[in-house]
Parts: structure tokens; sequence; C-alpha cells
């Protein structure tokens, strides 16, 4: 059986997303390999064994394209509303709270925030099929 264990997107400025990784999500650099011409960094918290890997390539000096393919990455949290808060009063300007209903019944609750380099990120309430 396969299990998931990381994610990679292409960032431009290391410091600048190490930053914003650390303050949205808690997640903090588990391993840094640093190759000619490009540096991996492996993002992790205590929650979840799954990784988000970085890859900086060194001559990149322009945005990366995301086109109309990417759609986001999901991580859930225990209160979508502290969470919420909390986004805002950091300056990481996230949109507003949503809930989506299915037959009259909530189904989630949940925003979005965009990293430094554009990528989307769900921030959902746990539960349900959101474990």
């Amino acid at each position: 059986m396969a299990k998931a264990i990381h994610s990679m997107i292409r960032v431009l400025d290391e410091r600048r997303s190490l930053v914003f990784y650390e303050k949205a999500f808690g997640l903090k650099v588990a391993e840094r390999l640093a190759f000619e011409g490009f540096t991996l960094l492996y993002l992790s918290n205590e929650e979840s064994e799954f990784e988000l890997e970085l890859t900086v390539n060194h001559d990149r000096t322009e945005p990366y394209v995301l086109g109309d393919g990417y759609g986001h990455l999901a991580l859930s949290v225990d209160d979508v509303e502290a969470e919420h808060a909390r986004f805002e009063a950091g300056g990481l300007n996230p949109t507003p709270l949503r809930e989506l209903k299915l037959e009259g019944k909530p189904a989630a609750r949940f925003f979005f925030v965009q990293d430094p380099d554009g990528y989307k990120f769900e921030v959902l309430q746990r539960g349900g099929r959101y474990k």
C-alpha cells in the first residue's frame, strides 16, 4: 500500500517562504539539503508525518507561473474560527471564513490563504471527512 509522504512546490525566496510557513502553519525545517543549483527544504510539524517540500532553484529570479492546473493543498485545524482570527492578526490575509452545506447540512467550514509565491492553501475545520 502506498503512503503519501510529501508534496513539492517551487519557491522563489527561501527566507520569505520559511517565515510564511512557520507563521501560518507552524511548519519548521525538518531537513535542508543543499545541492549545486538548488536546495530542498522539508517542512513539518507535530500534527502529521506528511511534509511540504520547498524547492529553491538558486539561479531563479522570476516568479513561477502557477498556471491553471494547480488547485490547493488542504490542512485541518481544531478551531477554524480561532485560526482565521490568528491569520488575520498575523497579517496573512486569509479569505473570509466560509461554510458549505450539502442537502441542507454543514459539510465544511474553511478559508483560504496564499503563500508569498501565490500557492493556495485551504484551512478546514477538523471533523468528519476532514481529519
